[in-house]
């Protein structure tokens, strides 16, 4: 599929979903064009993994649509990769770095004792190169380090050569040296795909990504990564000062800017 540059590649229109009778989201609209890097942030019960799993198909929605070029949530093929929240995954499982990235090249069509083909193993090896871990590939993954483990798994997602890419937190559990690292492989994957973020970790998204997300429950922002005070207060529901541990940033305004 032939996806032309600043296309619009997702499109959500009055999403919402429940778990039961609690709303996760509530008349979500938003639009993500190809080839944007795009942070989605927001307190912890936002809503922001249901986005995800909802763009996935993962999750059944109450009200309104989801479109990925065009397509419906679980009807996109390849076109999607994604890596899920760190603690989601069961580290002590006995199976190397090579066999979790090629799982990347399974689909829902493959049988439970499904063959790797040669292209299946090439595109794993690329996949491992990309996130700098091809030293890896026959060591278990319960020797990794958080590091290693994190880019495992953006290397599964990668195997399929999507041309989007969901990640869920994937710096939530890493070192600060990984951190970096992480940031620096997702900026240069961006130049070829497009980069739904979800994180905690303000300060990086305001000097990585293109538009900002501001997600709790409902969207309270999309935009420019600058925010003013008050759209910040008003997404995490109570005033909030951020820190920067030495890293420039330009998330808020300066004092006097937020009229």
């Amino acid at each position: 599929m032939t996806v032309q540059p600043n296309e619009e590649i997702i499109h959500i229109q009055h999403l919402s979903v429940q778990y039961g009778s609690l709303p996760a989201l509530t008349d979500v609209n938003l639009t993500v064009k190809s080839g944007e890097y795009l942070g989605i942030i927001g307190p912890n019960g936002g809503g922001k993994t249901t986005l995800l799993r909802s763009i996935l198909g993962l999750v059944p929605t109450c009200a309104g649509t989801i479109r990925i070029c065009g397509k419906a949530p679980g009807r996109t093929g390849t076109l999607v990769g994604y890596v899920p929240q760190f603690a989601s995954v069961d580290r002590h499982f006995p199976v190397t770095v090579q066999e979790v990235v090629l799982t990347g090249r399974l689909t829902r069509g493959h049988l439970p004792f499904h063959r790797y083909t040669g292209a299946d193993r090439a595109a794993a090896d690329s996949a491992m190169r990309q996130v700098g871990i091809s030293g890896l590939a026959r060591r278990q993954i319960g020797g990794l380090s958080g590091g290693e483990f994190q880019k495992m798994l953006v290397a599964r997602a990668l195997a399929e050569n999507p041309r989007i890419l969901l990640l869920d937190e994937p710096t939530a559990s890493v070192d600060a040296k990984s951190r970096r690292q992480i940031f620096d492989l997702l900026g240069n994957l961006n130049r070829k795909m497009t980069i739904l973020l979800v994180t905690h970790d303000m300060m990086a998204v305001s000097s990585q990504v293109h538009r900002i997300a501001c997600l709790n429950r409902r969207l309270v922002y999309h935009g420019e990564p600058e925010l003013d005070r008050k759209t910040v207060n008003a997404l995490y529901g109570c005033p909030v000062d951020l820190i920067a541990h030495g890293v420039p940033h330009r998330v808020l305004k300066t004092h006097g800017e937020d009229q």
